[in-house]
């Protein structure tokens, strides 16, 4: 059963892991890798990646990707969400930080942070504008 737009927004705000996919061009399927995500209700999902990263270039030269979350339990549920990249940026500290908050535990956050920041080189983030939306609840009467 499809889920209301409540349901499927209310789902991306869990900090499950994405599979992000991007046109790899002529003669090769999408680029389909797990990655960390954050959405707000209403809002544009956004994602950080290496600025020099394979991902990061196939996004710059689409100008659009999707995002598909899932679950097995209690129920099998996915939202699959495609749309336009609407803004590219310099990741910052402040959101390294709310992404890393978002998936780790609070006392491994600042140890993560820090050494990312370090160690990962240059960050982009990419924002997406919700446009296709496909969802389902397996597991609904």
């Amino acid at each position: 059963m499809a889920l209301t737009r409540e349901e499927r927004e209310q789902f991306l705000t869990e900090p499950h892991i994405a599979a992000l996919a991007v046109d790899a061009g002529a003669g090769r399927a999408p680029l389909t890798v797990p990655i960390w995500y954050q959405y707000e209700p209403g809002g544009d999902a956004w994602i950080m990646t290496g600025l020099d990263s394979r991902k990061s270039r196939l996004i710059q030269a689409a100008g659009r990707f999707s995002l598909l979350v899932d679950r097995t339990e209690p129920t099998m549920r996915y939202v699959s969400v495609e749309g336009p990249v609407v803004g590219t940026t310099p990741a910052t500290l402040e959101e390294l930080r709310e992404i890393s908050a978002r998936y780790l535990p609070a006392e491994k956050v600042e140890a993560y942070v820090d050494f990312s920041w370090k160690n990962h080189g240059e960050q982009v983030v990419f924002r997406l504008r919700p446009e296709r939306w496909v969802s389902s609840d397996l597991g609904q009467d």
